[in-house]
């Protein structure tokens, strides 16, 4: 019911092939901690100034740093994405990950999350969003309208509901309910001042009756 709901507001969002898996997982390291102008603004800057990931993987630390700052925590995630693309050149020879797409999803998210600065969610949305696998990404949005609505425990930490969640929702639901959970989260059930006043789930929320 509630995914039905949240479909009638938001609408229904098929998965589009097409999005390549290495894009997708360096584009994600960038979003850590931040929204997505600024993830935009530093992968672009970042694909202007080295055009092959092979350029990247070998660029200047400090200079690769200073091109993905817009995205902030730079000084973390210029060595996080060249630590990644030396290990994928490392053990694959080449600098891709269509790879993936042979293995099962627990081991493809097995191979992801061994590589330092790739959790649980950086690696389902690699699955999810670039390869079409039945994994299901948490982010902020995602684990603070779950957990309001009692579909995660008040304890669940974001690394938790994911194998929660993936254990409670009908696979064929995962990429449209994550899609639509994100914008419920960004336009409703914000973190400070939720609009419960407008929210369609008021009925199936805890947060809503206990207020």
């Amino acid at each position: 019911m509630i995914h039905e709901l949240l479909l009638q507001e938001y609408g229904s969002h098929p998965w589009q092939p097409g999005r390549d898996p290495l894009a997708t997982l360096v584009s994600t390291i960038l979003s850590q901690n931040t929204n997505d102008l600024n993830r935009d603004r530093a992968f672009e800057q970042m694909r202007e100034r080295f055009p092959t990931w092979e350029e990247v993987r070998d660029a200047d630390p400090a200079e690769l740093v200073e091109t993905i700052r817009p995205a902030g925590l730079a000084n973390q995630k210029g060595p996080r994405i060249q630590n990644a693309l030396r290990i994928i050149t490392g053990q694959k020879g080449q600098l891709n990950l269509d790879f993936l797409a042979d293995m099962k999803t627990e081991e493809a998210r097995k191979w992801l999350t061994s590589i330092k600065g790739v959790g649980p969610k950086t690696a389902a949305i690699v699955l999810c969003f670039a390869l079409g696998k039945p994994a299901f990404p948490v982010d902020t949005h995602v684990h603070r309208v779950t957990r309001r609505l009692g579909l995660i425990g008040p304890k669940t930490t974001r690394e938790q509901a994911h194998t929660v969640l993936e254990r409670l929702l009908p696979v064929k639901i995962y990429y449209p309910f994550h899609i639509n959970l994100i914008a419920h989260g960004r336009q409703v059930c914000k973190s400070q001042k939720p609009r419960c006043e407008v929210c369609v789930l008021q009925e199936h929320c805890d947060y809503f009756v206990t207020q």
